[in-house]
């Protein structure tokens, strides 16, 4: 008699576990009431998340934005955004999005062994090449990785390469151990999507990462060595060609960082989180990779960001905040203990130049002109973990900052309307 009970009783909890699964789901459209900005969660209730910051979800018109889910690339008419229920479309099953292109509406993705292409109007795909890199350039001709190459050491010794490592800014009480060991062989490799053709145009013996095309010109890459950020000359570009090798911070104080570089729209401004020195002074840098100029936004301590992002026309920056183990919540190295109280924001940031920069100042014997920023919170994140990164980027009609979160428990993808809601 009593299995009659116990199976009523099963099924009852199993329908009041899911009526409560249900019930938790995370809110599909509402008011911030800590700012009072509308967002909308993008993805459905499995989850999804959006690509590293420094890769182009968006489709040249600005019309679709594609990020990552159980079932594939989906992309989102971000035409219809906040007029109608988000419509996810799977666009390519079972992959993950790399990034759209500059100039199609094409999304590129690792499958099957291969780099291949999927156009977001058409719905047609290709096999692009079956190199292993995935950085597209501009024009789509040439495709750059990072990949062993076993006669690295002799290669950065004969064509004497920088060292990564710049002794004299590291203090001597600096804490062993702190820079990432070496040992790696490593080249940047081009490869001429049409022919197969490939060049290995650098070497390092050293962690190279954040491998990034110019959104505008075909012929420039950005990169960085990876390591302690204030032990190694992060930021530099070079050309698909091999040739103009450059720095573009150069350290000018014991630890002092520089990093999460990336470029603006144009291709002509690379930005990056700049701290004079570390958990001191909070910076968004910027230099001009044509003309050498330089501008600096002070950030407020709460304000400092995991990652910045700038919108298409380079008249809004967006930040993701930092979670209570950030640099923000620091005392400068070596010490480097938590604050109390806390000085970290978990927010979404907007950020806003106000009028061009009325100031400069002499650093290494540059000019660098000092900006403005007027900062608004658009989204309360005291609830996220910040060991997921929001990775912010802006919507190409400067409408929406999107950014994933797990800020409802599992990670979901989400936009906040710039403009407050109503």
């Amino acid at each position: 008699m009593l299995r009659h009970f116990v199976l009523p009783g099963l099924i009852l909890a199993l329908v009041g576990a899911h009526s409560a699964a249900r019930a938790q789901a995370p809110p599909t459209d509402w008011i911030d009431p800590a700012t009072g900005h509308r967002v909308i969660r993008l993805s459905g209730d499995g989850g999804g998340s959006g690509l590293y910051f420094h890769q182009n979800p968006y489709t040249p018109k600005g019309d679709k934005f594609v990020f990552n889910t159980r079932a594939g690339i989906v992309a989102v008419d971000l035409t219809k955004l906040g007029k109608e229920p988000v419509k996810a479309d799977v666009v390519a099953p079972q992959a993950r999005a790399v990034s759209v292109a500059s100039r199609t509406p094409d999304v590129y993705y690792r499958l099957s062994g291969a780099l291949r292409a999927t156009n977001l109007e058409t719905k047609e795909t290709r096999k692009a090449t079956d190199a292993r890199g995935t950085v597209v350039n501009a024009d789509e001709t040439l495709v750059a990785g990072i990949e062993n190459d076993p006669n690295a050491a002799a290669k950065v010794k004969e064509l004497g390469l920088p060292m990564l490592v710049t002794a004299d800014l590291v203090r001597r009480d600096e804490p062993p151990g702190r820079l990432r060991p070496g040992g790696r062989s490593l080249a940047l490799v081009v490869t001429d999507i049409k022919t197969g053709a490939t060049k290995k145009i650098h070497y390092s013996t050293e962690w190279l990462n954040h491998l990034q095309a110019s959104p505008a010109d075909p012929h420039r890459l950005l990169f960085c060595h990876e390591g302690a950020w204030h032990q190694v000359d992060r930021v530099w570009t070079i050309r698909t060609d091999g040739t103009g090798l450059k720095l573009l911070h150069t350290r000018t104080m014991a630890y002092e960082i520089a990093g999460h570089e990336f470029f603006g729209h144009d291709g002509k401004w690379v930005w990056y989180d700049l701290q004079t020195p570390r958990s001191q002074e909070f910076w968004l840098a910027g230099v001009n990779v044509e003309t050498g100029e330089r501008i600096r936004y002070p950030i407020a301590r709460e304000q400092w960001s995991v990652h910045y992002n700038v919108s298409r026309d380079g008249k809004l920056f967006a930040g993701d905040g930092g979670g209570p183990g950030s640099v923000a919540n620091q005392t400068p190295l070596p010490a480097a203990k938590r604050l109390d109280p806390p000085g970290n924001g978990q927010w979404i940031y907007l950020f806003t130049p106000t009028g061009a920069p009325a100031e400069s100042i002499k650093v290494g014997g540059e000019t660098v002109k000092i900006g403005k920023l007027t900062a608004e919170k658009l989204v309360d994140l005291s609830k996220h973990d910040y060991r997921l990164e929001p990775n912010v980027t802006i919507t190409p009609d400067n409408k929406w900052v999107v950014f994933r979160s797990n800020m409802h428990g599992a990670a979901h993808v989400y936009a906040v309307e710039v403009a407050k809601g109503k």
